[in-house]
């Protein structure tokens, strides 16, 4: 039986600062994301079958889901993997990184140059209508691609895999951007983690 439970945080609260400040950190990780792990273990309580697969095996195969708590599912899930993505790939003291080796080649592949990636990435993120999520992923074919999700939706229900994301729900920024969500965009740049992502993406290519 599966019981999710949020990933352990790397970091302090306030390690992100000044691009992510201390009680978003707080209220983000400890309320919106623990929310989404209670209710998806409440949605799947009683079912066995369901309890014994992965999270990217539900969020894959919904229609194996029984309707009456599919929807409960796909978002409560989504919101828990997209979230732990979230923390892994971002930490502090990352301004200075920019991706490298075989994950450099292939945005460079994919996109021209690493700043056209992040313009690409940076329109995904702002023209999202509502809430939702931008991403970096790894298509069927293995190519990278910039795309965008609402909700909680994640790209692995399309059969896609996330290797960096960017919650752009007005509960990640407001209590520092406010509407200026441009703003934060920019700031996120600062703290990816390119060495998880690129890991994330050499595990793929495998």
């Amino acid at each position: 039986m599966t019981n999710y439970v949020l990933p352990t945080l790397n970091y302090k609260f306030n390690a992100l600062e000044p691009y992510i400040d201390e009680r978003t950190m707080e209220i983000h990780y400890g309320k919106h994301h623990q929310t989404y792990v209670n209710n998806l273990n409440a949605a799947l309580e009683g079912q066995t079958v369901l309890q014994e697969k992965s999270l990217e095996e539900l969020l894959n195969n919904l229609d194996e889901v029984p309707g009456s708590i599919r929807n409960a599912v796909r978002n409560n899930g989504g919101g828990h993997l997209n979230h732990s993505l979230f923390w892994e790939v971002i930490a502090p003291g990352a301004s200075d990184k920019a991706p490298s080796g075989k994950l450099a080649e292939a945005i460079n592949e994919a996109f021209g140059s690493f700043d056209d990636f992040k313009q690409a990435f940076a329109a995904a993120a702002t023209t999202r209508f509502g809430s939702g999520w931008a991403w970096l992923i790894v298509d069927g074919t293995g190519k990278l691609q910039v795309t965008s999700t609402a909700n909680q939706d994640n790209p692995i229900m399309e059969g896609s895999q996330a290797i960096l994301g960017l919650d752009v729900w007005e509960h990640a920024y407001y209590l520092n951007y406010q509407n200026r969500r441009p703003d934060y965009i920019a700031s996120f740049f600062n703290i990816i983690n390119w060495d998880v992502v690129a890991e994330k993406f050499a595990n793929l290519a495998k």
